[in-house]
Order: structure tokens, then sequence, then C-alpha cells
């Protein structure tokens, strides 16, 4: 499934890359201890994402393959409070039960860096498609407006959830969420750089006078965008949402600007996913203005008065995860092959949301 062969939508799985190889002998040992070993083991590597190795287990027969997927912090020195993946865990096995939040059942979590060399854990493969693109090129135009339309719904599902009932309360603290980002971006883009935008520096100063109020709290998935949502191979229902290491209790209209951001990037620009400029209309594709109304509707809530400092946010806080797979790039631990050329379009983020906030004065 590589390469130009790769059906539309198909994850684009590898050979396990030099940097991220594991022991497969321990790791073959400890599946068996969970009993979730059949015979062999093969595995290989996903090459989307930009974050934490992962990586596609395969046991059982050729005629009948059990599949899991490996998640795991990757390797080398990595920022402070980075690659969480026992929050992404934790969050995943704690939405398990959620109407209308699809996630892969979770099997094991190892906190054991012996074994793999740093903390993993495993869940079940779930079958489908991913489309990272926000044109949506590759689906037909009724079809690009449902997977739109899924995704607000999905996300609205999400933030309706009962934080208490599902056992998050302590997943984080839900006052003053948008400033403690602020803050905590502002300290991994510094730690990422030693030669800081002027925009980014600029946007990060207005950020922080501009926070909004604090909300009912909400489990914010923090990276929540067309590429993390896996479709179903049929039709375009959401099969299951992935990539929670920054999930967090928070303000739930950050997730709603990031998944947004897409309307104020340019097209065209490798390492970035954009479509302003894009004839929405014609690509059948819904308007910013869409994507909100649907979300208020789905969820009950009035009008956003201070939707561009949200926006704002949005591209900071992706400007500064782009630095720091820059960083992991030129150390070379990154784990996506194109890292060094997608970490360098943080100056274009930085730029697109310090225009936002002048815009909004």
């Amino acid at each position: 499934m590589a390469g130009n062969h790769r059906s539309a939508g198909a994850p684009d799985i590898v050979a396990v890359r030099d940097a991220h190889r594991l022991d497969e002998n321990r790791l073959a040992l400890f599946l068996a201890d969970y009993h979730l070993l059949d015979g062999g083991l093969a595995v290989a590597q996903f090459q989307g994402g930009q974050s934490n190795p992962t990586y596609l287990l395969t046991t059982g027969s050729d005629s009948a393959p059990i599949r899991y997927v490996l998640r795991k912090k990757p390797p080398g020195d990595i920022l402070p409070s980075a690659h969480r993946i026992d929050r992404e865990y934790r969050v995943m096995n704690a939405l398990r039960n959620s109407a209308g939040v699809p996630v892969p059942r979770m099997r094991v979590y190892a906190d054991d860096a012996d074994i793999l060399g740093t903390e993993f854990f495993v869940m079940d493969y779930v079958p489908g498609r991913v489309f990272s693109d926000p044109g949506l090129r590759d689906l037909a135009r009724v079809d690009r407006r449902a997977l739109y339309a899924s995704m607000i719904d999905r996300m609205a599902d999400l933030h309706s959830v009962d934080v208490h009932a599902a056992g998050l309360s302590d997943f984080g603290r839900p006052n003053g969420y948008v400033a403690r980002q602020v803050e905590r971006w502002r300290g991994q883009y510094a730690a990422s750089t030693d030669e800081p935008d002027p925009n980014m520096e600029a946007l990060g100063v207005w950020l922080a006078r501009h926070c909004p109020a604090d909300v009912s709290p909400a489990i914010a998935h923090g990276d929540f965008r067309l590429g993390n949502l896996l479709v179903a191979a049929e039709g375009v229902s959401i099969a299951a949402v992935l990539d929670w290491e920054l999930a967090t209790i928070g303000h739930p209209l950050g997730d709603l600007a990031y998944a947004c951001m897409p309307y104020y990037l340019p097209q065209g620009i490798p390492g970035l996913k954009g479509i302003d400029g894009l004839d929405l209309a014609a690509a059948g594709i819904p308007s910013e203005a869409d994507q909100i109304a649907r979300y208020r509707a789905r969820r009950g809530i009035g009008p956003i008065h201070d939707w561009p400092v949200f926006m704002a946010f949005a591209l900071f806080r992706v400007a500064a995860i782009l630095q720091g797979v820059h960083a992991r790039a030129v150390a070379g631990n990154a784990s996506n092959a194109d890292a060094l050329a997608v970490g360098k379009q943080a100056t274009v983020m930085a730029e697109r949301g310090w225009a936002v906030a002048r815009n909004a004065g």
C-alpha cells in the first residue's frame, strides 16, 4: 500500500525507519504476555504524522490476520510536556462508550521504557481512509460536504460529553485554559529556536492580552482536523477519531478554530494544508461560516464574538508545533521523513496568525 499504487485515502504504510526500529523480539514477548500474539509478528510503520511514531502490528495467519496499532514516544531528547501518550491512552479509553465519539479499543499501556526504549501503548487497528488534504480532491463533490459536516458533528458530540461521567474530571484545569495554552506554546516555541520570528513574538504578546473568558469545561481534542479522522471504507462516516496526545479539559472553541484553520492558509505550499482562495461552492466544500453555524446548532450555543482570538491562537499554536517538528528534524529524530520541509512552514503560520490579530484590532 505504498507509493503511487495506494488507493485514495489508504494509509501510507512503509518499512520501519532506521531511527524508529524496535526490538521486535521483546515486543513479541510483551504482546504474548497480554494474549495479543497469535503466531508470528510483522511490524511496519505509518508514514503520516509528525509526532509519535506509529506502527502497524500484524499477527495471526495469512487467511485471518489480526492487526493492532502501536504508538510510542519518539527516541532522543524531546521538549518538556510533549508526546504525552499516557494521556492519549487514557482519554481514548475513557471515551470508549461515548456516543458520537468513535475511538479504537485500547489494549495495553506500557510505561516501562526498558521494553522498547520509550513508553508506548497498543490499540486495535481500525480499517478506514484518511483524507489530509482539506480540498478533498480524492472525493466526489457531494461527499466533500458530507465529510466536512461529519467532522463538525463528531467534534460537537465530543464537546458534549459529560467530563465527570467519563472519569476525566482531573484530566485538565478548565479555568484559564487559553491563557495557559498561550504560555505553554510560547515556551515550547522559544525552546525550539535560537532565531525567533518577529511575527510569532508579536502574536504571542497579543494573545496573552486577549485571552477569552472561560466556558463550561469540555474535552478538547487539541488536534481536531480532517487528517486525524479515520473515514469508513464506504461512505464518509467517521470510523475513529485519532491522535489524542494534546487532549485536555479546556475551551471547546479551540478545537473548532483549529478545524477551520485551512480557510486561512494558502493553497499549493508544501507542508501546509490550506484552501484560502479555493472556490468553495464549486468544490462542494462548506464555508467557515457554514461550519461555525452547524457547530453552534448542534451544541445549542449562541454567537461567537471572540472568534479572531481563537483563530489567531490556532495558527500560533501550530506555528509553535511546526517549529518543534523542524527542531526534531534537525536533531534527526522526527517521526516523518518530510519533517524538515514541514517544520519550515512555521513562518507562514506565524504571518497568517499575526494578520488575523492585526485585523481584529
